[in-house]
């Protein structure tokens, strides 16, 4: 698997993005139900601490609440370190189709 530059533009949201946010799992896998039954293709992305909430809602979406109609198309993870501190921060984007 070749690993991709994923290019962050929090400022200009895509149609079919969903930012994970610090909140219950489960409300964010309903949030990408509603999303995806609109564009049947999602894109949900994460920065740092927010990494494994992501896997969990697309594992929500995939296995239990559209097993059979749904499918992970692709991920992509990367890196970025701060010019201010020198910190490293990791990104996570997951692509989910809707059959």
């Amino acid at each position: 698997m070749e690993l991709q530059e994923i290019r962050q533009s929090e400022s200009i949201p895509d149609k079919d993005s969903f930012w994970i946010k610090d909140e219950s799992v489960m409300k964010g896998a309903l949030d990408v139900i509603t999303e995806i039954s609109a564009t049947n293709r999602i894109v949900l992305k994460a920065n740092g601490d927010l990494i494994p909430n992501a896997v969990a809602v697309a594992n929500i979406v995939t296995e239990n609440m559209l097993k059979g109609n749904s499918s992970i198309q692709d991920i992509k993870l990367d890196s970025v370190i701060s010019e201010e501190d020198g910190q490293m921060t990791s990104n996570i984007q997951i692509t989910i189709l809707k059959d």
